[in-house]
C-alpha cells in the first residue's frame, strides 16, 4: 500500500513520505522520502538501509539546494552566468500532481511538476513544464523526467539527476562502463582525457564528465555491501563526482569526512544541450535496481 504523510521536524519541513509495503515471502518494506523543495528525493530505503546519502549538515530552509539524495539540475548543469549553479529546478518548490498511489503492477507512484513563473523567467525567459514521475516496487526505483516547451520560442537546456549514493567506504567503490570513453576533467582545467580503467575507483577529488556513456552502469560498494545497477534512457552522459578532503571544506552543508560515505554517479544530458521547439517534449528515464 502507499501512505502519504506530511511530516514536521525541526530541520525538515514540507516533505512527503511515500511508503510501499510489498509482500515477497515475508513483509518487504521500501521507503522513499521526497521534499517539495526541488522535488528532491531525499531517501530510498530498501530493507532498512538507505541507498541514498543525506549530509548531516544539509540545509532545509526551502531556499538552498539540499545536499542529499537526487537533486535535479535544470535548465543548466554546472556554473551558470544567468543564475544559480545547476539551475533553478533544485531550488524551486514543486507541486504534487498525482498520487501517491498504486499502479496496475502494484508499484507505488507519484508525479511532481514545475512550471515557469515570474521568478524563473527572470533568470531564463522561457515557458516550460517539467514533469517528474517516481515509480518504485520491491528493489527498483524508476524516475522519468519530462521537459515540455509550452512557449512560442525555441530553447536549449542541459539537465542531470545528481545522484548521491550512500556507500560503505568511497575507497572501496567501483563503477563500470567508462573504459575507452573520452571525458572532461573539471579538476584539471576542463582538459579532455580517455579513460583507461575498466572499473572506476575514487581516491582523490574527482569531477569528470563522460560523454556517450553506455545505458548501464554497475556500482559496487553501496550501503550494506550491495551492488546497484543504473539503467538510463536518453541520458547520454554520466558525471562522477566526489569532493574528497581537498574540496569538502568549501561546502558548509557537508560534514567533515562525509566524502567517504558517498559517490555521485549522475545521469545527464550535459555535453550537448537539448534543443526543444515550441510544443516539443523531451523525456529521459533512470532506473536504479538492487
Amino acid at each position: 500500500m502507499a501512505v502519504l504523510g506530511c511530516l514536521k521536524e525541526s530541520r525538515i519541513r514540507f516533505y512527503i513520505l511515500i511508503t510501499a509495503l510489498l509482500y515477497v515471502g515475508s513483509t518487504f518494506s521500501q521507503k522513499v522520502q521526497v521534499h517539495f523543495h526541488g522535488a528532491t528525493v531525499l531517501s530510498w530505503k530498501v530493507a532498512g538501509k538507505d541507498v541514498l546519502f543525506q549530509s548531516r549538515e544539509a540545509i532545509y530552509d526551502n531556499q538552498a539546494p539540499i545536499r542529499a539524495g537526487i537533486p535535479i539540475a535544470f535548465p543548466h548543469f554546472g556554473q551558470w552566468e544567468a543564475g544559480p549553479t545547476h539551475g533553478f529546478a533544485r531550488t524551486s518548490r514543486w507541486t504534487l500532481e498525482e498520487g501517491p498511489q498504486k499502479d496496475s503492477n502494484g508499484n507505488a507512484t507519484a508525479v511532481y511538476s514545475l512550471v515557469d513563473n515570474e521568478e524563473t523567467r527572470q533568470l531564463w525567459n522561457h515557458k516550460f513544464k517539467l514533469t517528474y514521475a517516481l515509480v518504485f516496487g520491491d528493489t527498483a526505483f524508476k524516475t522519468t523526467l519530462k521537459v515540455k516547451n509550452t512557449g512560442e520560442s525555441t530553447f536549449n537546456f542541459t539537465t542531470l539527476l545528481h545522484n548521491y549514493f550512500r556507500v560503505d567506504d568511497i575507497r572501496s567503490v567501483t563503477v563500470s562502463g567508462m573504459q575507452g570513453l573520452e571525458y572532461i576533467d573539471k579538476t584539471r582545467d576542463f582538459q579532455r582525457f580517455t579513460e583507461s580503467r575498466e572499473l572506476l575507483t575514487v581516491g582523490e577529488f574527482v569531477d569528470s564528465v563522460y560523454g556517450n556513456t553506455p545505458s548501464s552502469h554497475i556500482i559496487k560498494g553501496i550501503n550494506g555491501g550491495r551492488t546497484l545497477h543504473m539503467e538510463k534512457e536518453n541520458f547520454p552522459d554520466t558525471v562522477v563526482w566526489n569532493p574528497w578532503e581537498t574540496m569538502s571544506p568549501n561546502f558548509p552543508d557537508l560534514g567533515n569526512e562525509e566524502y567517504l560515505s558517498f559517490v555521485c554517479v549522475e545521469a545527464g544530458h550535459v555535453v550537448t544541450p537539448v534543443t526543444l521547439m515550441p510544443g516539443e517534449e523531451f523525456t529521459a528515464v533512470q532506473t536504479l535496481t538492487l
